[in-house]
């Protein structure tokens, strides 16, 4: 016989709130988290914070999105820009490509990130300008 495990979801500053006040009025944690309709792991996992800040300390929830993208190294932004200058017909994928031969085809850089530094530094005509498209 499997036990299925119940999903709870990210719980609410009221939430954590109820739990607390209700921990604290009773004294038990399994009545307060069933009140507040919480796991005992998310009693415990809050249960530091409450403890060291008290209820401000519920309030805020740190979020788990990563707080900045992948950066590209400067020096590939800059060979990247120096290609579309000297070969201002090749796409993205022969840039991309170009960087990787010269890495021993590794690759450095994908293709859709040579198209952001471009476009982020002026280099890439929108598709709405009618560069690229066929004609038909």
């Amino acid at each position: 016989m499997t036990t299925k495990r119940t999903y709870f979801r990210e719980t609410t500053a009221p939430q954590r709130k109820l739990l607390f006040e209700t921990w604290e009025a009773t004294g038990s944690v399994i009545q307060a988290c069933r009140k507040a309709h919480v796991s005992r792991g998310t009693f415990y996992y809050w249960k530091p914070r409450f403890e060291e800040q008290g209820y401000a300390g519920l309030e805020v929830f740190a979020s788990r999105a990563p707080k900045r993208r992948h950066q590209t190294a400067p020096e590939i932004e800059a060979e990247v820009i120096a290609a579309r200058r000297e070969h201002p017909k090749w796409g993205k994928r022969r840039i991309a490509d170009e960087l990787a031969k010269d890495n021993e085809w590794e690759p450095v850089i994908s293709p859709n990130t040579v198209r952001r530094i471009l476009k982020d530094a002026g280099l890439w005509e929108s598709e709405e300008s009618g560069e690229g498209k066929k004609a038909g």
